[in-house]
């Protein structure tokens, strides 16, 4: 990640870096801050060995833990010492960013493949992947698995084979039910679509995404609706309050959906009213396994 971070910086001609971490994330932080001090002493040696060369400068900043600062532009917020609340656009971030300079925010896990891609060359990573899909994944799979993980996969693999091949197979006693594709806000399907490919294209006609690529596997004794309050308590939680409807929403979704029926028609009407308004994606995807339960798990909720 560090190499890819100096990479990119030099190519693009970064002055400054900032690496966002949650707090809560103990291990990582520690292990981090140790390769930024060996990095510092590295870079004193290349900036001496090569004079023209002026590295980053690259500081570590801890946020207080809260999910609205994955929006890039929370984060921002949060890296400047304020309140992590999204930010209205335009400008966008590439514009007025940090400090309202010119910025790009990128995931890790971005940095970390370009080395990797700057070594081995395009054509190698077009080599993996499946179902006309090309390149890696990593897929956390967690859940009614027998070993749960982190695991780099082929693009274009379905979740029975990610799996049957990565995971161990079903946990003992639990058959395929349903699963998350993406995260919390990536939707809920279920076993009949276990062989659809887990990738940015092929989910959305059913109301999915693939996300961060964090896979939640339930089993038959699992319940969607359980799943879908579960995360909407979440979402509730999380917001941020700046925006109305994906402040109520949540709060109203979250009642609406603890009754032993559902009343589809009103939880479709605040469904698109969080998705038309909300002003970043939380609100805007918070809706979603509360429609894919609906769509995909009627039995459930008597609707």
């Amino acid at each position: 990640v560090l190499e890819g971070l100096l990479i990119a910086a030099q190519v693009v001609g970064i002055a400054h870096v900032w690496l966002y971490l949650r707090d809560e994330y103990h291990d990582a932080r520690v292990l981090l801050q140790r390769e930024l001090d060996t990095l510092q002493g590295r870079l004193q040696a290349l900036t001496a060995q090569y004079p023209g060369y002026t590295p980053p400068v690259i500081e570590l900043r801890r946020g207080a833990g809260a999910y609205i600062c994955g929006e890039e532009s929370a984060l921002i917020e949060s890296v400047e010492g304020k309140r992590g609340l999204p930010r209205l656009k335009p400008p966008i971030v590439a514009l007025h960013g940090v400090f309202g300079r010119p910025t790009l925010a990128h995931n890790p896990e971005t940095l970390w493949w370009l080395p990797e891609v700057l070594a081995h060359g395009g054509a190698w990573l077009t080599t993996h992947g499946r179902a006309g899909r090309n390149g890696l994944r990593r897929f956390s799979v967690s859940g009614r698995v027998k070993q749960p993980g982190v695991y780099l996969a082929p693009a274009g693999i379905t979740l029975r084979e990610l799996i049957d091949e990565h995971a161990g197979g079903m946990a003992e006693g639990h058959t395929l039910y349903a699963y998350l594709p993406g995260g919390a806000s990536g939707g809920i399907l279920p076993a009949a679509l276990a062989d659809v490919p887990l990738d940015f294209d092929t989910l959305a006609e059913h109301g999915a995404f693939i996300g961060s690529m964090a896979v939640v596997v339930m089993g038959q004794h699992d319940r969607a609706r359980d799943a879908a309050l579960n995360l909407m308590r979440f979402f509730e939680h999380e917001s941020c309050g700046q925006c109305t409807p994906c402040r109520a929403g949540t709060t109203k979704a979250v009642e609406l959906i603890q009754a032993p029926v559902w009343d589809a028609a009103l939880l479709a009407e605040l469904s698109q009213v969080m998705r038309d308004a909300s002003i970043c994606g939380l609100g805007q995807a918070a809706p979603n396994p509360v429609d894919s339960v609906l769509r995909f798990f009627p039995h459930e909720v008597g609707a």
